[in-house]
């Protein structure tokens, strides 16, 4: 039965015209619902993460799955949120998404230095918008390098083009998982 999971794929449910007509939602929580693929996923997520020193999770699927990589590596868990979530100072990026804009905010008391290897974890790369908004809040507010920021995804939506901005603005990146425009 194991072994059915070693394609991630199967484990993710596809929600057509949400959440407007013409997208093709990749539904996550099928795969969060499902123990072996969502073991499989992690275990795969945190092997991607071994040279880390900090582990960041993006508001909110970012938390389902960096705290648990972040618990296994025995690192620091940082939450970047949205704006007004957090008790502190912060350091907030605005940025667009593929139907508006928001922002991201870190705690300016988070205990993030140059020599960081920071992991930023989402569900999933559309435009790259999200996880460009967090990299940056990291390498211009506390400094570390660019290429010591690695964001990882679940998903990577390769139409979308958002894998290759990360890389083209000098960050790592990696997903466990592709779709094109399916």
């Amino acid at each position: 039965m194991k072994e059915f999971y070693q394609d991630l794929k199967n484990a993710i449910r596809t929600v057509p015209d949400f959440p407007i007509p013409g997208i093709q939602f990749r539904d996550i929580t099928s795969l969060i619902e499902n123990p072996l693929a969502f073991n499989k996923a992690l275990v795969d997520l945190t092997s991607l993460s071994f040279k880390a020193t900090k582990i960041v999770g993006v508001e909110s699927r970012g938390f389902v799955f960096g705290a648990p990589i972040a618990r296994e590596l025995d690192l620091p868990f940082i939450m970047a949120r949205k704006p007004g979530k957090l008790p502190n100072e912060t350091h907030k990026r605005d940025f667009d998404l593929e139907y508006g804009s928001t922002s991201l905010e870190i705690q300016k008391n988070t205990h993030i230095v140059p020599e960081d290897k920071v992991v930023i974890i989402d569900d999933l790369i559309a435009t790259g918008g999200t996880a460009i908004a967090c990299a940056d809040l990291i390498h211009e507010n506390f400094n570390v390098p660019k290429n010591q920021i690695t964001v990882l995804a679940v998903i990577d939506l390769t139409d979308l083009g958002g894998f290759a901005k990360i890389t083209e603005k000098g960050y790592n990146a990696g997903a466990l998982i592709e779709y094109e425009g399916e």
